[in-house]
C-alpha cells in the first residue's frame, strides 16, 4: 500500500505556536524532491507536545498542502487506547490514507496488553494502520511473535520498525508471511533491511535529504544495488548526525542552519548544545546542504 522514500516531517514553530507557512514549505519541498508518502504528527513532528487541537491542525495543514500528490499518513498514536481510537477517528475524517501508531509509552503494558490496545483500535477504526515499534523511546518492545498475531487483521497493514536490530526486523519478515509490510525506522539500517524485504524507511534524514532518500529506495527497486548500497554509505554520517542529541533536535537544528525553517522546539527538548552544533554544521557544510 505504501513504499519507498516516507519522510517523518518535524512540526515547524514559531515563538511557541505551530509554523503554518513553514510547515507548507516544507511539504512542498518534500514533494518536489520526490519523497513517496508523508507522515505529519510522528515521533520526529513532536506530537508528544502537542494539544489534541493543534495535532489536528498540523494533520490538515499537510493534508490540505499535499493536494493529493503523495499519501499522507497521521501519526495517531498514545499510551490511552481511547484516546489512539480518538485520534484515528479524527484524522480519518481529515482523509488521511493511514495512521501510524506508536506502542503506548510509560504504561509498559504486557505483550497481551500490546496486542488488546492494536487490536482495538483497527477493529475500531477503518482505516490503514502502520503498527510502530521503537522501544528506545517507548521502553516496550512490541516482539515479533506479537506483530505476527496482528498481521493478519485487515486494518493493519504495516509496521515501521525501530528497534535498530536487523535480527528483529528480520524475524517480523519471517513471521509475517508477506501479510504486512515493513518499514525500517532508522536511516542508518534502511539499505540493509530492504535486502531482507523491507519496503522502505519512514526517515528522519529525508526532512533534509528528501531527494538522496528517495535515490537510495527507487534505486533499491529498480534492481541497482550497487547504487543503493552506495547512498547508504554516503549517508551514513549525516544519518548518525541526526541522533548527536535527542530526535528532533538534530534535523530540526539542521533545517534550521539550512533556512527552511526555525530550529525552535519544545520543551523538554531545547536547542542544541553549542558544540553539538558547531559539529552538524561542519557535517552540512561536508554534504553541501549549507
Amino acid at each position: 500500500m505504501f513504499k519507498g522514500s516516507i519522510v517523518a516531517i518535524v512540526t515547524p514553530f514559531n515563538n511557541g505556536a505551530v509554523d503554518e507557512q513553514k510547515l507548507r514549505e516544507l511539504v512542498d519541498f518534500q514533494i518536489e524532491n520526490g519523497t513517496d508518502a508523508i507522515v505529519a504528527c510522528g515521533t520526529t513532528g513532536e506530537s508528544s507536545t502537542l494539544d489534541n487541537v493543534e495535532h489536528l491542525d498540523v494533520i490538515r495543514i499537510v493534508f490540505e498542502q499535499a493536494k493529493g500528490r503523495v499519501p499522507v499518513i497521521a501519526g495517531t498514536g498514545s499510551n490511552s487506547t481511547a484516546e489512539a481510537i480518538h485520534l484515528t477517528r479524527e484524522a480519518k475524517e481529515v482523509g488521511v490514507a493511514g495512521v501510524l501508531l506508536v506502542t503506548p509509552y510509560y504504561n509498559k503494558p504486557t505483550q497481551e496488553g500490546l496486542y488488546r490496545h492494536y487490536t482495538a483500535i483497527a477493529d475500531a477504526v477503518e482505516i490503514p494502520q502502520i503498527l510502530y515499534n521503537v522501544p528506545g523511546r517507548t521502553g516496550v518492545n512490541l516482539l515479533p511473535e506479537t506483530v505476527a498475531r496482528l498481521a493478519p487483521h485487515r486494518n493493519i497493514v504495516a509496521i515501521k520498525e525501530a528497534t535498530g536490530s536487523l535480527q528483529q526486523a528480520s524475524e517480523v519478515i519471517a513471521l509475517c508471511g508477506g501479510q504486512i509490510d515493513v518499514f525500517s525506522g532508522d536511516d542508518f539500517i534502511t539499505f540493509p533491511m530492504m535486502a531482507c524485504g523491507a519496503v522502505g524507511v519512514i526517515s528522519v534524514l529525508a526532512n533534509i535529504m528528501p531527494k538522496t532518500v528517495g535515490d537510495l529506495t527507487d534505486a533499491f527497486f529498480a534492481g541497482d544495488m550497487a547504487k543503493a548500497r552506495q547512498l547508504h554509505l554516503d549517508t551514513l554520517k549525516i544519518g548518525n548526525a541526526m541522533f548527536i542529541e535527542s530526535n528532533p533536535i538534530p534535523v530540526k537544528t539542521a533545517l534550521g542552519l539550512m533556512g527552511k525553517c526555525s530550529d525552535e522546539v519544545r520543551l523538554p527538548l531545547c536547542e542544541m548544545g553549542a558544540g553539538n552544533k558547531a559539529k552538524l554544521a561542519a557535517i552540512l557544510k561536508e554534504y553541501k546542504l549549507i
